[in-house]
């Protein structure tokens, strides 16, 4: 648990999620298009998910990526709140 990350690609979105979830206790990307960065997978978990329906917390992804996702083909998200 925690950060991870292996590609550039997810190098970058993993620093970007940082900065928008500091309070993030786990945020993982992967590259699942085979390298070539078209296509990723994003786990987070963030006190900042609390309290929100899974659509908006969803939305708090997407536009902390909005840059990005310009040039993805896809992107799945998981969130989660940390368990107390």
């Amino acid at each position: 648990r925690g950060f991870s990350s292996g590609t550039d690609g997810e190098s970058r979105l993993v620093r970007l999620l940082r900065e928008r979830f500091p309070r993030a206790s786990a945020i993982e990307v992967r590259d699942i298009s085979g390298g070539c960065g078209a296509m990723y997978e994003i786990h987070i978990e963030s006190e900042e998910f609390r309290e929100k329906r899974t659509v908006q917390q969803h939305q708090m992804v997407n536009q902390a990526l909005s840059e990005e996702i310009k040039h993805m083909h896809g992107l799945r998200i998981f969130t989660s709140t940390p368990k107390r």
